[in-house]
């Protein structure tokens, strides 16, 4: 109950946030634009290696912001903010409603690699345990956060579902590739990355273990 009350407080605490309005972009005129994205992102926003994120279905207003943090150098990264800095706002608009009207793909299970040292069915169970336990812990903690260390759940603003919040600009989670959200949240915990409103991801990121990081990824990795 108590877990419930402190998702709940965090929620009504963004029911102040602004509404992030952006103009209507033209996801014709995208799809030609993102063309130079495949490579790294995948021709559909469904990128084919896991350290770089999937856009497809992503909230046209939170890809908009993210450009635009990459255009401002308020983000940093020596592939994208190149990138951005010759993008319109036009050309953000439209590559980003091209790959909202996308359709993110589903992952299979995460498979955690077992110890060579072990014997191999008995390494191959204790594997599958593993990753229940795993997902019951990223399951819980999406939901519920987690109290003793004042944990916030995911749930408050990413929705129930791994949704998202498209006015807020929060973005979409669900099947996001594991391996892109377990970087994600350790350069939130340190710091790395911290461009959001208020630091609120490096907030919460540096009060998660390892564990409940991947714990966490690899739940929102399979959320459908």
């Amino acid at each position: 109950m108590k877990n419930k009350l402190l998702a709940l407080s965090i929620a009504l605490s963004f029911m102040s946030q602004p509404v992030i309005l952006h103009a209507e972009g033209n996801s014709k005129a995208g799809k030609e634009k993102a063309t130079a994205c495949a490579g790294c992102h995948g021709e559909n926003g469904n990128s084919a290696v896991t350290n770089f994120p999937k856009l497809a279905q992503q909230h046209a207003s939170y890809l908009i912001k993210t450009l635009n943090a990459f255009k401002s150098g308020e983000r940093n990264n020596p592939m994208m903010s190149p990138i951005a800095m010759g993008l319109s706002d036009k050309d953000m608009a439209d590559i980003a409603a091209y790959y909202a009207e996308q359709k993110i793909s589903t992952n299979s299970l995460p498979v955690l690699q077992k110890d060579e040292d072990d014997d191999e069915d008995d390494s191959e169970a204790s594997a599958s345990e593993d990753i229940k336990e795993l997902l019951a812990l990223g399951s819980d903690l999406y939901r519920n956060g987690v109290l003793a260390s004042e944990v916030s759940a995911c749930i408050a603003c990413h929705g129930p579902f791994g949704e998202g919040n498209r006015p807020a600009a929060f973005p979409t989670l669900k099947s996001q590739h594991a391996d892109y959200l377990i970087k994600t949240l350790i350069d939130f915990k340190s710091g790395e990355r911290s461009n959001n409103s208020e630091n609120m991801m490096h907030m919460i990121a540096k009060k998660m273990t390892e564990r409940e990081i991947k714990a966490v990824s690899y739940h929102i990795s399979v959320m459908k």
